[in-house]
């Protein structure tokens, strides 16, 4: 452990403060989290913390579900360049115009969504529970936002329902190839390939199996296989390693988020320091954009 780490942990242990990790993350953010995972269960630690502040070492819509879950905690962002892509690829209005054009179809909002769209939203979903989510509600046609490959992941296992899809996408994951990760397989024929849903149908096709970050690590750490191709972004990788340090992993050319890697060591100190960087989201917004979230931790409990 570094210096800088060192001066992080002791801030954050005076400052009571919590510091909440993606598996995104650079690795020596990673180190100095309290908690790693997923958008789910980071979702879930936001929502069980005593802690007064949190820091939020992911993307922006990642703190912003921070704080709707803790709209009386203060939720540190250390880096605002951190933004997700495909968050940004729906907005409210044009959500509105097709909530129009299918009137009475439920919004299934994926978690990578701003604030002001779960307001618009009934219930969100991560990558570890959409298929649930969707398969839980009555309706039989339901809008899916905004990630069309994750959405027609889900689609294959609910045949009886019709999911309206927005054109959002991952970039980081779309650019993980089936070309390269059949190559990864040919110089490793003894590996399995496990990828993220949010990658593209022909790759999921080929995968063995297609699991969130949390799914990927409960399946290796379980596996009796020693060898795994991970079709996800890279910095997984060092999580995996930590978690199964006995296994071998390959990971994909080009799967480098760069939002995710905003966030550096200096970030966070500067965040815990001056206090920067605050999320702030109006009250109404609050209001109307836990309940999605909360139904959507509510159902992942009940799995």
């Amino acid at each position: 452990m570094n210096e800088l780490q060192r001066q992080i942990l002791d801030l954050k242990e005076r400052m009571d403060a919590i510091i909440l990790g993606h598996n995104y993350q650079r690795k020596e953010v990673q180190d100095v989290s309290d908690f790693l995972g997923d958008s789910y269960g980071l979702s879930v630690q936001a929502s069980k913390t005593n802690a007064k502040i949190i820091v939020f070492c992911g993307v922006d819509f990642m703190a912003e579900s921070a704080k709707i879950l803790n709209p009386e905690k203060t939720v540190l962002h250390p880096n605002p360049k951190a933004r997700c892509p495909m968050a940004a690829m729906v907005d409210v209005k044009s959500l509105k115009e097709l909530k129009a054009e299918h009137p009475g179809a439920p919004v299934v909002s994926y978690v990578n969504t701003t604030a002001d769209v779960k307001a618009e939203s009934d219930i969100c979903c991560t990558s570890a529970n959409a298929v649930k989510i969707v398969q839980s509600l009555p309706d039989k046609k339901i809008i899916f936002v905004p990630d069309t490959n994750l959405g027609l992941y889900v689609q294959r296992f609910v045949k009886d329902k019709e999911l309206v899809l927005w054109p959002g996408y991952c970039p980081t994951h779309v650019n993980i190839s089936k070309e390269n990760l059949l190559e990864l397989k040919r110089q490793h024929p003894q590996a399995e390939i496990l990828v993220h849903p949010e990658c593209t149908p022909d790759v999921i096709d080929i995968a063995d199996h297609a699991f969130s970050t949390e799914g990927i690590i409960r399946h290796v750490t379980s596996s009796a296989k020693k060898e795994f191709i991970i079709g996800t972004e890279e910095n997984m990788i060092y999580r995996l390693r930590r978690e199964a340090p006995d296994k071998i992993y390959y990971a994909v050319p080009n799967a480098t988020c760069p939002n995710m890697r905003e966030i550096t060591l200096e970030d966070v100190l500067d965040s815990l320091t001056k206090m920067q960087h605050k999320i702030e989201l109006p009250p109404e917004i609050i209001r109307r954009a836990k309940l999605p979230l909360e139904r959507m931790i509510a159902a992942g409990r009940q799995s």
